[in-house]
């Protein structure tokens, strides 16, 4: 049995899984971890969505994209502009795939329950390898490591996104991968060029590992399949619908728009660890795996979205917050099993290495969302929240909505919904539902949120209500 040999001449042969016999202690551990943390991220999601914490920016954004999957059209986003088609925005034709669910349940409870789903899923791959390979104790670490990881968590903790369909796919490609099964790698990755833009970048690396593990042919075929699909992503489809006639996101790839300058091949070095944020990131992603993932060629896989992230001009791409990383964790745990069973660690030293993984993921998880479910204000009644709701049910089916953010996705299964901030958008509303009692300073600031809703009286909205801090206007 070989894994992730490092000549490239030699075929790699596939590992045989070694399954745990009927009986055997633990061997219902990975779908019994799958569970678990399934509902961990459901509950939070929901409870965040009851109380409502999510936002326009960027559940409501997805629920217009999949509510037009649903109804059989375009995936038209009210929230970017008037006739907006998302598929301009991010090319993430996967999102079609939860429509069958959105009919079922139509609201914003259907991506997160469809997204906890994905992101849990993935807890299965990896956990079962790392049993197989090293048994129930080290499935259990990992299980629970990726489970709790905090890329997961930030992803769960706030709203939804696309990358929640490539979290298991990546899983599944990685395990393969590793296990020397290419073409089942190689079937599990091709997906991912459906989810977002870059990801064929990732399907590249795939291809690159699999022609250094010998199956040249078909991993350097994946290589240009996963490039071609970026180039005709961003370079063609995109433009074509977006309404700026471009990709959109061309100006947040040169990091030298923050630095003042261009990278060069001197500064490229710290480019990636400053400022402070990257270098943090970089610690915590290989700090749950005890920097041992290091020692895994499967960490390579990492690259391409690490390289656009630091590389960026955009700041919120450098930091562990929202879901920027959650792509990452398959692969960091995958190069976890992958380094403990390929390096021939002592007893002793694999018990070490676990223990300080274990701990790790510990300390974290209260600085991250899944912390959050430890707390009495996420569980407690909170008034407020019912005041909107109960608010917010005063506004027709079918009506057009201009809300602030944290208003807008309890609105967007049944209304068109666009932001309260530009009067020439505004203005364009029946209704008005603006949140002064727990202002986000997104889009606007309190004060400027003030002068708007001013400026509405001015032009003809009167208040309908206006109870703890939430006011609704109709015209």
């Amino acid at each position: 049995m070989t894994t992730l040999t490092t000549a490239a001449s030699v075929r790699v042969e596939p590992e045989i899984p070694e399954r745990p016999a009927v009986g055997a202690p633990g061997r219902y551990l990975p779908w019994a971890l799958t569970l678990l943390f399934f509902a961990v991220y459901t509950t939070l999601a929901f409870r965040r969505q009851d109380q409502a914490l999510t936002t326009g920016y960027d559940l409501g954004i997805f629920e217009q994209a999949v509510r037009g999957y649903a109804e059989g059209h375009a995936p038209i986003v009210a929230l970017k502009a008037d006739g907006f088609n998302q598929l301009g925005d991010h090319f993430s034709p996967v999102l079609a795939l939860i429509a069958p669910l959105y009919w079922l349940w139509p609201g914003a409870k259907a991506l997160l329950l469809a997204q906890a789903a994905l992101f849990a899923l993935a807890v299965h791959p990896l956990t079962s390898w790392a049993q197989r390979r090293l048994g129930t104790g080290t499935a259990l670490v990992v299980g629970l490591g990726y489970g709790a990881s905090w890329g997961i968590a930030s992803a769960a903790g706030f709203d939804f996104h696309e990358i929640c369909f490539a979290v298991p796919l990546v899983a599944y490609a990685t395990v393969a991968l590793g296990e020397g099964r290419l073409g089942h790698a190689v079937a599990w990755a091709a997906p991912l060029v459906l989810v977002k833009e870059d990801l064929g970048l990732t399907v590249a690396a795939f291809g690159a590992l699999v022609a250094w593990q010998g199956a040249r042919r078909l991993g350097l075929a994946t290589v240009v399949f996963g490039l071609a699909a970026t180039a005709l992503e961003m370079l063609v489809l995109l433009p074509a619908m977006n309404p700026g006639g471009e990709f959109a996101y061309w100006g947040q790839m040169d990091g030298s728009a923050a630095a003042g300058g261009g990278h060069s091949l001197l500064s490229l070095p710290l480019d990636l660890i400053t400022p402070a944020d990257k270098a943090r990131t970089l610690i915590l992603l290989l700090a749950p795996t005890a920097a041992l993932a290091l020692r895994s060629p499967l960490l390579a896989l990492a690259l391409p979205t690490l390289g656009w992230r630091l590389l960026s001009a955009n700041p919120n791409y450098w930091t562990t917050y929202y879901h920027y990383s959650a792509v990452l964790m398959p692969i960091l745990f995958a190069a976890f099993v992958d380094a403990l069973h390929r390096r021939g660690l002592t007893t002793r030293a694999r018990r070490g290495v676990l223990a300080v993984s274990l701990a790790v993921t510990a300390l974290l998880v209260p600085t991250y969302p899944l912390g959050q479910l430890a707390t009495g204000a996420l569980w407690a009644h909170s008034d407020r929240a019912a005041t909107v709701h109960r608010l917010l049910d005063r506004i027709p089916d079918g009506a057009r909505v201009a809300a602030s953010n944290r208003l807008v996705p309890q609105l967007t299964d049944r209304c068109t919904v666009i932001l309260f901030d530009r009067p020439e958008r505004w203005n364009t509303a029946e209704w008005l539902a603006v949140d002064e009692g727990k202002p986000m300073g997104w889009p606007l600031t309190p004060a400027q949120e003030l002068d708007e809703l001013a400026l509405a009286k001015s032009d003809g909205y009167r208040v309908v209500v206006s109870e703890d801090g939430v006011t609704l206007l109709h015209r």
